[in-house]
């Protein structure tokens, strides 16, 4: 298994709605993720910035399935307006953080 993590942004004045809709998360999404292998999804939240760290067996097949998801498309249009995301041209995939070092 392994490890990854990105960083994104909430708008300014929308903290209170991004937690609210993650508080409300749509049970399909919830399928979908765990669908495209991803366990031990966290986010935390500082200020405006976002910090997600999961874990996968296949990081590519997960990025595939998403991509291909329509429920990931509207999820990803309902939390568009209120979010910064970069977006990696050659994953199509938010930018994902090189990691520096572990503990097991």
């Amino acid at each position: 298994m392994s490890h990854y993590a990105w960083v994104l942004e909430v708008r300014p004045g929308y903290e209170a709605e991004y937690q609210k809709r993650h508080d409300e998360i749509w049970p399909e999404m919830l399928e979908t993720l765990r669908a495209a292998g991803l366990r031990n999804y966290n986010i935390f939240r500082h200020g405006l910035h976002l910090f997600g760290y999961f874990e996968t067996d296949d990081l590519a097949a997960a990025q595939e399935h998403l991509a291909n998801c329509a429920v990931n498309k509207r999820w990803a249009d309902f939390m568009g307006p209120i979010m910064k995301v970069e977006i990696d041209p050659a994953t199509n995939f938010p930018y994902l953080l090189p990691l520096q070092w572990r503990m097991d």
